[in-house]
């Protein structure tokens, strides 16, 4: 991985610089790299940027952490895709506080013709799960990637019936790439890799807490 995208990896880890934050800095300074070697008093001039987040760029201390974090993916098979590369979803971009950095695992392109998002409640009735079933079958010929959250109910439901339907399905994680939550879906999991993938925007062995989930 070259210095400027360790650069980002290493900035989107400070605490208190999110992803709107984040390109703030870059667009000020001109690169992730160059925000690391910015004077301390042209970033206090950001709006947003305090002391304490000028302490912790200056410290550096967030390389050790995004390398460790190269390390795991390497090991892992896990893509980390960054919000200027040209795998980034297009759709996702064009949202405000899109995520600066996202955990890939799989083989469906992110940027297809065509997406079905899935989204249901956790407990699902029998008749939730057969509308689940006719709209996946009734998608059969139009070949979109379907989208859905991995969880309970309705989403794992969407994910198994696309597998079972031979279309491409992504499952967006509410935690870390090496967290499969909830454990007990882990096969499901595992299938999706060869047949769409995993999607997250969590660091490795972030617990699936509930301000994690997308919303």
């Amino acid at each position: 991985m070259d210095q400027e995208r360790l650069s980002f990896l290493a900035l989107h880890q400070i605490a208190g610089i999110g992803d709107k934050l984040i390109k703030q800095l870059i667009s000020y300074c001109g690169s992730a790299d160059r925000v690391f070697k910015t004077p301390k008093g042209k970033l206090l001039k950001i709006p947003g940027v305090g002391e304490v987040t000028v302490a912790s760029i200056m410290e550096g201390r967030s390389f050790e952490f995004a390398e460790k974090e190269i390390a795991k993916a390497e090991k892992t098979g896990t893509e980390i895709i960054f919000y200027l590369d040209k795998k980034y979803p297009l759709r996702l971009k064009h949202v405000e506080d899109a995520p600066g950095i996202l955990y890939y695992k799989g083989n469906a392109s992110l940027n297809p013709l065509k997406t079905v998002g899935v989204v249901g409640t956790r407990k699902a009735t029998t008749y939730g799960k057969e509308i689940v079933e006719q709209l996946v079958r009734d998608l059969i010929p139009h070949q979109p990637l379907i989208i859905s959250g991995l969880a309970y109910g309705i989403d794992i439901h969407a994910h198994k019936q696309s597998l079972k339907n031979n279309l491409q399905t992504i499952g967006v994680m509410g935690s870390g790439m090496d967290v499969i939550y909830p454990a007990t879906h882990r096969e499901t999991a595992n299938k999706m890799i060869g047949q769409g993938g995993l999607l997250t925007e969590n660091c490795f062995g972030t617990k699936p807490d509930a301000h994690h989930f997308p919303a």
